[in-house]
């Protein structure tokens, strides 16, 4: 066996071929299996001796021509990222309720600014699904704001959009901040998001981000979507000249991509069912979540989940370790959906685990490098 499996942040060492000219495949990275077509785009296509836009009409350009909003409804920003670290700030947020677990950056971006966070704990038993209203309820008594992710990430689980709205008509003086990075790989979009609800509902605050569904990390591209008022006091915080002059050229052709769109959702729905499928001739590990484009899964095989993480990384093949999440030390990682071929050579090493891999126990302790670090 070797070495002891330490993640890293997927993408960031794997742009290579194994010695017998095989890929190594990341799946810890959550984000569409098919590159977008604009490959053929070079410098020569933008103008990097002007300055871009100063609030990124290109991508103001790209949501209103997409989903029909006002540009006084868009912020654009630096990728979602920047928006998760705005809010808190701008707001002024001070008790911040959040779902364990989740994206980590909502936690650090709380605690930059002091806000006291409550965590409301999702559990297996339960499939990480989002508790009641009722106790949702009662935890908002205590905060002012929600921030939640949907589908959630790690968990792969959804949020339904009936219950945030139902909170935030009985609690208007609360906030109700909804990452929805990954909610255009979800059959129901576009009905489950709440982008056109922020007209109708002031304290509703919507992130997007068009890096995991088109596939374009390197750009650094998305929004906060909200009612204009809202729109008016962020930019009071906000750093200008964040959205480079590439991405901003960017942002409209996304317009152009119905077939990729189509196909993107076509392949992620038929994958996640033939998994699911999988799966269940497959013994030792149980899954969970799958709203979105990956799923969380825990290793019951009888021996640490490093021991099968670094077995897999000897057939070059990489997933997310997910101990570092509070409620995930048990064993549990995360795999994202790739194209058919690539996601057969993972399933065919889970099936192959539980026959090969012979662990020295049954505890689970962490490797002696593991530290948490952004959940992304």
């Amino acid at each position: 066996m070797t070495t002891l499996y330490h993640h890293q942040h997927g993408g960031a060492h794997l742009n290579h071929a194994t010695q017998d000219g095989r890929a190594v495949l990341d799946f810890s990275i959550n984000i569409s299996p098919i590159a977008p077509p604009i490959g053929t785009l070079s410098l020569d296509n933008f103008s990097l001796q002007s300055y871009p836009s100063i609030d990124g009409r290109g991508i103001k350009d790209f949501y209103k021509g997409k989903f029909g909003f006002n540009g006084t409804m868009v912020l654009p920003l630096n990728g979602a990222t920047e928006g998760i670290y705005l809010l808190p700030r701008a707001l002024g947020l001070r008790r911040m309720l959040l779902l364990s677990p989740s994206f980590y950056e909502y936690e650090r971006a709380g605690r930059a600014v002091g806000a006291e966070i409550t965590f409301l704990p999702l559990l297996a038993e339960n499939g990480f699904q989002l508790p009641s209203i009722e106790l949702l309820a009662e935890a908002l008594l205590l905060a002012d704001a929600f921030v939640v992710a949907n589908p959630n990430n790690p968990t792969g689980t959804e949020v339904p959009p009936e219950i945030i709205m139902a909170l935030a008509s009985r609690f208007p003086e609360k906030w109700f901040i909804l990452d929805e990075a990954f909610i255009q790989f979800t059959p129901d979009f576009p009905d489950n998001s709440l982008m056109d609800r922020v007209m109708a509902l002031k304290n509703v605050i919507v992130l997007h981000s068009l890096t995991k569904f088109y596939a374009l990390p390197g750009l650094r591209l998305g929004a906060i979507i909200a009612h204009p008022t809202i729109i008016q006091r962020l930019l009071h915080y906000k750093e200008p000249w964040t959205v480079n002059a590439i991405a901003e050229s960017v942002a409209p052709l996304l317009l152009e991509f119905g077939a990729y769109e189509e196909e993107v959702r076509t392949m992620i729905f038929s994958e996640r069912e033939r998994i699911t499928d999988s799966f269940l001739q497959i013994e030792g590990i149980k899954l969970a979540g799958g709203a979105a484009n990956f799923f969380l899964a825990q290793w019951n095989g009888g021996s640490p989940l490093y021991v099968l993480l670094s077995w897999l990384a000897e057939r070059q093949l990489y997933v997310r370790d997910c101990r570092n999440f509070t409620g995930l030390e048990e064993n549990y990682f995360r795999f994202a959906i790739r194209q058919p071929v690539e996601n057969d050579r993972l399933l065919d090493a889970l099936r192959s685990s539980m026959r090969s891999i012979v662990g020295p126990s049954k505890t689970n302790p962490l490797p002696e490098n593991f530290s948490p670090q952004s959940s992304n």
